[in-house]
């Protein structure tokens, strides 16, 4: 089995197990269920940085990347750095995150959040909504269409925008529905973790303009978004180069300021 594979196997056995606990009107009783969410679309409409900033601890390639600050002053680091939106990485036993992380970061910013994880199943998007979310990510990879179309409608329904992301063309021609609003390219391989910006290139006149498009990972120079710009990109989902910085609000700034000289 590959890091991927073993991955969504312990996401399913996971999932099962709070399902068994846990009852989704439960779920559905939480403060924030009502909450009138934050489009993430609208955000980077009206960017020009575009940055998706995210807070990550550690993952299976990099082991642990940043275990000192708290989320709270991550979180707001990133707004006052000029972020257009946040991800909060929630799996724990691959990247140190959890839910509580996404609650405390929507306690303490507006800024639309995306709920990244492994979604295998529909009790983690009404969790994603009792949570805080805005935004739940699929991974074409790891999901049938059906799979797709089932998960991608929930979200709707509940008001939760959809990134859905792929890695290559048959996985974008095999997912392309009108319940997703932004579709993201991997440039990491989820199998082997290398990382190539031309995944992002490639992929870009492909994706239609129905979608905002999202270039994901490897990221780590202002001339790289400036560049994926030119293929129609609207957002850029970063989170090692600031999160393994001592202070990830400066880092942002100074890397915004650089993009525009």
């Amino acid at each position: 089995m590959n890091i991927l594979d073993q991955i969504i196997a312990s996401k399913k056995r996971e999932v099962a197990l709070k399902k068994s606990i846990i009852p989704i009107k439960q779920l559905e009783q939480s403060v924030l269920f009502e909450r009138k969410t934050s489009s993430l679309v609208h955000h980077l409409s009206n960017s020009s940085s575009g940055i998706i900033a995210e807070h990550k601890r550690r993952s299976p390639s990099k082991s642990v990347i940043n275990q000192s600050n708290s989320v709270e002053e991550i979180v707001k680091g990133y707004e006052n750095g000029g972020a257009s939106g946040i991800s909060i990485l929630t799996d724990n036993q691959y990247f140190g995150g959890s839910l509580d992380d996404l609650i405390l970061a929507r306690a303490s910013t507006n800024l639309p959040l995306l709920r990244k994880d492994f979604m295998v199943d529909e009790f983690q998007i009404i969790e994603a909504k009792a949570f805080g979310a805005d935004v739940i990510l699929l991974i074409a990879a790891v999901l049938t269409r059906e799979e797709i179309k089932n998960l991608s409608e929930l979200a709707k329904s509940l008001k939760l925008e959809v990134l859905l992301e792929v890695h290559n063309q048959e996985e974008l021609q095999k997912s392309i529905l009108s319940s997703l609003d932004l579709i993201g390219v991997n440039n990491r391989n989820l199998k082997t973790f290398e990382v190539d910006l031309d995944y992002s290139k490639q992929l870009a006149e492909h994706i239609p303009s129905d979608f905002i498009k999202i270039s994901e990972s490897g990221i780590d120079a202002s001339e790289s978004i400036l560049e994926l710009k030119e293929y129609g990109f609207k957002g850029f989902l970063m989170g090692e180069y600031f999160m393994k910085s001592k202070n990830p609000e400066n880092e942002m700034k100074e890397f915004i300021k650089n993009m525009k000289l």
